[in-house]
């Protein structure tokens, strides 16, 4: 049974989260299509600026997306502190770039005068914007229900483009996030439309290489995408908002799984392993896993044994599954 979304993001159990969807009818996100030959790579494009966009406005965070042919991932990151922070003009202003709003609050936005009824209204609005703000679900619906629009426009068709509902896996300790964030990252080597991580066009490790390359002064090596969640180095678990992991030591990570997917030795590992894998205690046998299977083999909720048992008493579940293959490969 298809469970409520209210029960799989709940905030104060993770605001980390993994999301994919997918086209129907044989839509083509982007990509070229082998029946018609009719090349639709410009959405990614328009997809990715369209990313960039909602995260300016909404209070969510991207740490890794990939841009597939037919389906797209994002892990993201939800700032409930940031959108509690703003006031009521900066929840209207970022709404209204989404959307034309109600009279009442054109009617403020214009200085008017407006009853008590009407400042009410307003207040009211605010409230439920605010909450939308920081809402996975119309962050989302706003990307998706763009896309869909552009593509039935280009296409000249109408009905759906994409899937009744997104997927969406908690992410509950860090673990899982660093381990989703790679098994999305390498969704192109994986799909062989990319050989190496550098050359995985409309993902995040690709801009984040880039950017690292581009930085030519000592100072600039800390500087990331402004669009993409920074990391902040495994010491700084209490600091800046950021992804607790060193950057080095992520694309250093990203490279070695990626040769291991290319490789012709399935059974052979690198004795050269990144040292990262070991403070997680995650076996180099088992990240190759995760990071060709993260989706399949977890369900919806994704972390070690003791995050996944807490996880039980806040959506108050007698049960959580995956818990067995969660045992099985994280230490």
């Amino acid at each position: 049974m298809t469970k409520p979304r209210s029960s799989i993001v709940s905030l104060e159990a993770t605001p980390y989260y993994h999301v994919m969807t997918r086209c129907v009818r044989r839509a083509y996100l982007c990509g070229i299509d082998t029946i018609t030959g009719k090349n639709f790579s410009h959405r990614r494009d328009v997809c990715e600026a369209r990313l960039t966009f909602l995260q300016s406005i909404f209070a969510v965070d991207i740490a890794a997306y990939a841009i597939m042919s037919n389906h797209y991932h994002l892990v993201v990151y939800i700032d409930e502190q940031s959108a509690m922070s703003w006031d009521k003009d900066a929840v209207i202003e970022r709404w209204c770039q989404l959307f034309s709003g109600p009279e009442h609050i054109q009617r403020y936005r214009k200085g008017e005068q407006l009853t008590a009824v009407e400042q009410k209204a307003v207040d009211t609005s605010v409230d439920e914007w605010r909450i939308r703000l920081k809402s996975l679900s119309w962050f989302v619906r706003c990307l998706n229900e763009y896309m869909a629009r552009f593509a039935n426009q280009e296409d000249k068709c109408t009905g759906r483009f994409w899937e009744g509902r997104f997927k969406s896996q908690a992410l509950l300790d860090e673990q899982a996030i660093l381990s989703c964030m790679a098994y999305v990252d390498l969704n192109p080597i994986r799909a062989q439309t990319a050989k190496t991580p550098e050359q995985s066009a409309y993902t995040s490790i690709k801009k984040r290489i880039e950017r690292a390359r581009a930085s030519t002064q000592p100072s600039d090596e800390t500087k990331q995408p402004d669009d993409l969640m920074p990391f902040v180095g495994s010491e700084n678990v209490n600091g800046p908002k950021g992804i607790h992991f060193d950057l080095a030591e992520y694309l250093n990570l990203v490279d070695w799984s990626g040769r291991q997917i290319n490789t012709s030795k399935r059974g052979v590992i690198d004795n050269k392993l990144p040292p990262i894998l070991e403070r997680l205690g995650i076996r180099a046998e088992n990240w190759i896993i995760l990071t060709q299977h993260f989706e399949s083999r977890f369900k919806v909720f994704v972390g070690v044994k003791s995050t996944l048992e807490k996880i039980k008493k806040v959506v108050k579940a007698l049960r959580v599954p995956g818990m067995g293959f969660s045992k099985s490969v994280f230490c």
